[in-house]
């Protein structure tokens, strides 16, 4: 990762010198002791299966499409720890409708914000990237008290979502080919893991 040579003392700092048009920045930065450290870009699979998502989403009507952000909505999130990030990029973020009034200057949910409905990761290969999805971005999305978050896993070909309940996330389940994913918070959802893996199909 390659990291730029600004350094701030606040995310707010950090807010009003990006929102700079001076100061633009190709890609997506994470600020991490203050510093701003470039996210690498997704890969192909992550990504498609992110905004397979959105489409299944939107099309079955569940959501508003203007709800809906594959990867692109920054959430600033708690510091728990040294090194951790105190923005995240989901790769799919469902906001709430009051959000769309405050995110039309810039795609932030800041900590002042209610937090999203909903986050969604797509894990990467690799047992670093899976420890960040599984077990930091879990603790900091808890902890932000996101109601809802998704784990999706292309090497299983599974979902698992976690449902926010006093402070942590508990288990709702893991949902494998053709279960119907049990949403807490989109009771009418139809989806199924065997439609987010179709990937390379009409």
């Amino acid at each position: 990762m390659t990291q730029a040579k600004a350094k701030f003392a606040s995310f707010e700092a950090y807010l009003v010198w990006s929102d700079n048009p001076a100061n633009y920045r190709e890609g997506r930065f994470e600020l991490i002791d203050g510093e701003l450290v470039e996210v690498p870009p997704e890969s192909g699979i992550n990504s498609t299966i992110a905004n397979r998502i959105f489409f299944l989403l939107v099309a079955a009507d569940i959501v508003p499409l203007e709800w809906v952000h594959p990867g692109r909505c920054e959430v600033q999130v708690p510091v728990l720890q040294p090194q951790d990030p105190a923005n995240r990029f989901p790769d799919l973020v469902i906001l709430r409708p009051e959000h769309l009034a405050l995110t039309q200057k810039r795609l932030t949910i800041t900590l002042e914000m209610a937090p999203p409905q909903l986050v969604a990761e797509v894990l990467s290969p690799g047992k670093q990237n899976r420890d960040r999805d599984l077990i930091r971005k879990r603790e900091q999305y808890a902890a932000r008290d996101i109601p809802e978050y998704w784990l999706v896993d292309p090497e299983q070909q599974t979902v698992t979502i976690l449902q926010w309940q006093d402070g942590n996330y508990r288990e709702v389940g893991v949902f494998q080919a053709d279960d119907r994913l049990i949403s807490p918070t989109f009771s009418t959802l139809q989806l199924t893991p065997a439609q987010i893996f179709q990937l390379g199909t009409p």
